[in-house]
Parts: C-alpha cells; structure tokens; sequence
C-alpha cells in the first residue's frame, strides 16, 4: 500500500465481518510523532508543539513558552536536526523511521484485521490524531478504538491523547490505556530478543532501557515505572534470564529536574567498571524505533560504551514485525469484544 493511502482505501473489501466486529467500525494507532523534515525548521514546528503541552512541560506557561521560544527553540532546533538527518530513512517509503515504521504497522495490522479501517495517527505532527477523527467520521466510520503506541502508561503520553479524544467528539472513542502485561505483546518482544541472540550471540548482560520520567511524576501517582518494570520483569522470565543477567534503566532526560533512575549511560558505565564486555540493549517501550533508539542508543550510547572497551549490540524495536501486528491486532479484538 502505498504512503498517501486514503482512509477509504484501508477498508476495501472489509464488508463482512468474520469476526464478528463490525465494519464501521475503526481502530487508530497512535505514537508520539516526529517532524516532517530533518531540518531546523522542521524540527521546530514539532518541538514547538511537543514541548508546549502542558502533559509535557507543566511549568506555568507565562514562565515556560516564553523560554520554549526564544531560547529553548533557537538552541535546540539546529542540534536536534542534525540528530534527525543521522538516521533519516530514504527511498519512497522514506522519512522519519516513527513515522515509517509506524505507518507500515498499520498496514500490518489491518492485514490481521481485515474487516477494520486500520490508520495511524501522532499526537503532535502529521497525520494528527484530531484531523484521522475527523476524516474517520467523514468517511462514515461510527466508532474507533484509539491505541496509544505506549505499552505502558503515562500522564505524559497516554493521558496526552486521552485529552485530544475530549475535545475531539466527531465519533464515540474507546482507549487502550496501556498494554505492558499482555501476552501476545510479551512474548513478542521476548522472541525478538531471542532472534538476535541467536543470530549474533548473547551478550554478557541485556539492559532494558526506557524513556525517562521526572521523579516527581512518579511521586504524585504516575504508573509508569511500576508498569516499566513489570513488564520487564516478565519479558527476563520468559528468557529464562537470573536476576544478576539483566537490569532496566531509564534514557532521553530533558531539563534539571530529576528524573528516574539508573540512567542507562550510568548503568553502562557500571556493567563496564564490572568488567562486563558485551551487552545487548533492548527498549521495550518505543514500539518502533525513532530518534532515541537508533540515534541515542544504537550510535551515540553504542560509542560511549565502546571507549569504556566494551560492545553494545542493539536489539531493533518490534516495529512492523508480523508477531507485533498480531499482538496488537489481538489487544484490538478483546477490546472491541468488551466495548461493543
């Protein structure tokens, strides 16, 4: 299917439902977003928009956009940019690897959902989540489960596209709040893990490395860590893995608060001055990989760790992978299966 599919075009044939899920009815993957160019332009409009949520940022705003624009913005779009362009993917698919994986994962799950509209959507950039609402309802579409990209939630992320479901009532909406326990999820990012071992070997240690979060989120009730580490805890159990064979850590920290920890440049400066040589690193809570796994971890965090005298070998997101669609597609159907 090619990139400028419509959303008319993501239901032809689906006029039966074998399921037993009815055809008007559509779900939205949801991820964070990314710019459209690897420029600082680009990446501007986009921080610009990110970084002026208040589930983002939750400074007063009279203090914080005035420093997001004539400070933040100016230092931070030309960096970031060349960050971007690092890992920019080319050809007719091209662009940001968020939005192309994420694209591709909706053309996999609707081939596991046929008798759904299946569509991706961001929370800040294009296709904005408000606009595929909208043009679902226009296109006939009576209802849509919304399906946050975030296995695990939080009031920074998921609560963020619960807000745009409040304002944008063009059609009934159901969220998937978070999914960081469930099965078919699970035991896809374990087979993944399992994969790359077997093809390259398996590294002394595997890290588990998710975004961060500042501490004081975590302090006023946010499920994120506690979601963080369980699911953590049962992708290692089903790798069979002791608990002195892998650890979670937490990366991506924006501003002076603090913010969770390990970090996990903090946690690979220590495996190193434990003599551990080899470690797999694996971010199970970026459904596709982006800017902060393959820019971050993959080249940046991978070279850290090389002049420790050490080898980091990353382990790529499940992004359009079939075992990632039929996991989603199988949260999707239970549900739809309670909703309807």
């Amino acid at each position: 299917m090619p990139a400028s599919a419509s959303i008319d075009a993501a239901s032809d044939g689906a006029t039966s439902s074998p399921s037993g899920l009815p055809p008007d009815t559509a779900l939205v993957l949801v991820n964070l977003g990314t710019p459209d160019a690897p420029t600082p332009a680009g990446v501007r409009r986009y921080l610009a928009e990110f970084l002026g949520d208040r589930r983002v940022v939750s400074l007063p705003r009279w203090l914080w956009l005035p420093l997001l624009h004539l400070v933040v913005l100016p230092l931070r779009s030309k960096v970031v940019a060349k960050k971007y362009a690092s890992i920019w993917m080319g050809g007719e698919d091209g662009g940001s690897p968020l939005a192309v994986y994420t694209r591709r994962l909706a053309w996999a799950v609707q081939n596991e959902l046929p008798q759904l509209r299946v569509i991706d959507a961001m929370r800040y950039g294009s296709p904005s989540l408000a606009s595929r609402l909208r043009q679902l309802h226009q296109a006939g579409v009576r209802r849509a489960l919304v399906l946050p990209l975030y296995p695990q939630y939080s009031t920074t992320t998921t609560a963020s596209v619960d807000d745009v479901l409040a304002r944008e009532r063009a059609l009934p909406t159901r969220l998937v709040e978070n999914y960081h326990l469930d099965d078919g999820w699970l035991d896809a990012v374990a087979d993944s893990i399992r994969a790359h071992r077997a093809q390259v070997g398996a590294g002394e240690h595997l890290l588990f490395s998710f975004h961060g979060l500042p501490q004081r989120l975590i302090d006023e009730g946010d499920p994120y860590q506690r979601h963080c580490e369980a699911g953590a805890r049962a992708i290692a159990r089903r790798l069979d893995l002791a608990e002195e064979e892998w650890s979670l850590s937490y990366q991506s920290r924006f501003g002076r608060d603090k913010w969770l920890e390990p970090s996990t440049q903090q946690t690979l400066h220590a495996l190193a001055a434990r003599g551990v040589r080899n470690v797999d690193v694996v971010a199970p809570g970026f459904a596709v990989d982006c800017i902060e796994t393959l820019e971050e971890v993959a080249m940046m965090l991978a070279e850290e760790f090389a002049t420790l005298g050490g080898t980091l070998r990353y382990i790529p997101c499940l992004n359009d992978s079939r075992p990632h669609a039929r996991a989603l597609a199988g949260i999707a159907r239970h549900e739809l299966h309670n909703w309807i």
